[in-house]
């Protein structure tokens, strides 16, 4: 997970965050051991900010890929940041709930599962 975390982190350089301040970088890796970064990109409106989960994901997905294995967050501040909620829900969208998400807290880091941060998601069967 070391690398992912390192990945995680090297990603926030390229964040645009001129409202916040807050740097975000996510690395996903997927079952064949690529990794895809994100950052998160603000807009001035909010609502069409990108989160960085959101766009490691979406280059994943633009490559062909479809199942992961391992996700790492990182912030600026090494303050264990977690996805959002909307986050947790597009990765569960493509994830297991034994998905691990492991959060950048500096020296230390918190793993968790995708199912322990997001319990009984919203699932296609759900839809049907």
């Amino acid at each position: 997970m070391d690398e992912l975390i390192e990945a995680a982190r090297e990603v926030q350089g390229r964040a645009h965050v001129p409202y916040s301040d807050y740097t975000v970088g996510a690395a996903l890796r997927t079952a064949d051991g690529s990794v895809y970064v994100g950052c998160n990109i603000e807009n001035a409106n909010y609502s069409n900010s990108l989160h960085a989960e959101e766009v490691a994901v979406a280059e994943a997905v633009k490559e062909g890929h479809r199942e992961f294995d391992a996700l790492a967050v990182s912030s600026g501040a090494r303050d264990g940041v977690t996805p959002c909620g909307m986050c947790r829900q597009t990765l569960a969208e493509f994830c297991d709930d034994d998905l691990p998400v492991v959060c950048d807290e500096g020296d230390d880091r918190t793993e968790y599962t995708l199912g322990q941060l997001l319990p009984n998601t919203i699932t296609e069967e759900m839809l049907e």
